[in-house]
């Protein structure tokens, strides 16, 4: 507990506040990690943390001190901050007092190639042009609980660091391979690991349980309003529908990711 903040106008709360804005965490490769859950999965998952800002009269268990000192011996720097100050920080409507600027994580096709050794049968998403941070972050947070090897973000139009993605993957952000990469390259890496794509879409005449989904797969997804592009519904080795028997004719994006995900588990579980 190095220091005190008690103003707003302090350059490293301003400099923390400009993260707010994509345009600033692409120029400093920064960004901000909120949460108790978020930064014990960020320390995991080996982020390399700048600085630590907390407030003990929001802390809303016990553990944090704790946490707090383990980020604290990686060399993080310690900030103690008046709860006016970090309130303005923070971006949620109830802060638990802790919040981290991390170094951004440059992962690639060849970092999830290298994480594919060994894996007899690859489980992919593909995400491709996702608009809101919120289906991202949960489209994340359930990849990790299906246990997908990699999520591969493609021409995208969310900041997989925006700090929404963050909070909605609740930290799964940093413990998966989360890859940004252009369709053309997602699409040569695909072909070259010999991995079919299924391709989620209104308009297939296939059910996605009637689908063969358990070998070696990725699962591609599109934009909320138009899904996938041409390019993805060309190159799919298969197209599946998810059935709707109401007024609405799709499902949200991250819903029908999930839907999608445990399909592939449960045909796995089977064959096994």
């Amino acid at each position: 507990m190095l220091l005190e903040l008690t103003s707003l106008q302090n350059p490293k709360i301003k400099a923390a506040l400009k993260l707010n804005e994509r345009r600033e965490r692409n120029r400093s490769g920064l960004f901000a990690i909120e949460g108790y859950r978020e930064l014990s999965r960020a320390v995991a998952g080996k982020v390399q943390l700048q600085t630590l800002f907390y407030c003990p009269q929001l802390f809303l268990g016990s553990n944090e001190p704790a946490l707090i000192e383990q980020i604290g011996r990686q060399g993080t720097e310690l900030i103690a901050c008046h709860p006016n100050v970090f309130e303005k920080l923070s971006y949620r409507d109830r802060p638990d007092g802790l919040l981290g600027i991390g170094v951004q994580m440059k992962q690639t096709l060849q970092d999830l190639d290298r994480a594919l050794t060994g894996v007899a049968h690859p489980f992919i998403i593909v995400a491709e042009a996702i608009e809101k941070p919120g289906n991202l972050g949960t489209i994340l947070r359930s990849a990790d609980a299906a246990g997908v090897d990699g999520v591969i973000v493609c021409d995208r139009c969310t900041d997989i660091y925006n700090p929404n993605v963050v909070r909605a993957s609740v930290g799964t952000l940093f413990t998966l391979p989360v890859i940004e990469a252009s369709s053309e390259e997602t699409l040569n890496f695909l072909r070259a690991k010999q991995i079919r794509i299924a391709a989620a879409t209104p308009s297939a005449k296939e059910m996605f349980t009637d689908a063969q989904l358990s070998e070696s797969i990725a699962i591609a997804v599109g934009t909320e309003q138009l899904g996938l592009t041409k390019t993805w519904m060309d190159a799919a080795d298969l197209q599946v529908r998810i059935p709707m028997h109401g007024v609405a004719d799709s499902l949200n994006v991250a819903t029908a990711t999930t839907l999608l995900l445990y399909e592939v588990v449960r045909q796995r579980q089977v064959r096994a």
